[in-house]
């Protein structure tokens, strides 16, 4: 089975709203526009602060950030391959960025996220901003 790991940026805005980007068709079902946090794969030259900057900027030209801390690392098994997925928090107070790879976004608050459609490997990464969000 083939493994794949990424990272992935849980980008909070200054009003504390978090960046949920929207993927496009896809051959797989269960990614096929699903909602996720933007983020890719890790090269095998990059740590994986450096893998988070260059992929915000493939996928969003996005350079306008900070990497806050880590909050997770999920591995989960999809049908055609097993993913790791390294979550990062992030900040930026006013985000300027162009979809080059997503259909759609939203600037959601944390209890707004259960509203989306997400992709089964971000699941545990809203539900741990759930969890963390709760307790403060």
């Amino acid at each position: 089975m083939k493994k794949v790991e990424v990272v992935a940026a849980v980008l909070r805005n200054k009003e504390g709203k978090f960046l949920c980007v929207q993927r496009g068709p896809h051959k797989f079902d269960y990614i096929h526009e699903k909602f996720e946090f933007p983020g890719g794969k890790i090269e095998p030259h990059e740590s994986q602060q450096e893998a988070l900057h260059r992929e915000l900027v493939e996928e969003l030209n996005l350079i306008d950030f900070v990497i806050l801390e880590k909050l997770i690392t999920v591995v989960h098994q999809y049908p055609d391959f097993e993913l790791t997925m390294h979550a990062f928090l992030c900040a930026s107070d006013y985000p300027k960025f162009t979809l080059n790879e997503h259909i759609n976004f939203f600037w959601l608050k944390g209890e707004e996220l259960l509203q989306l459609d997400w992709a089964a490997a971000d699941i545990p990464i809203v539900n741990h901003i759930l969890n963390h969000e709760s307790r403060n």
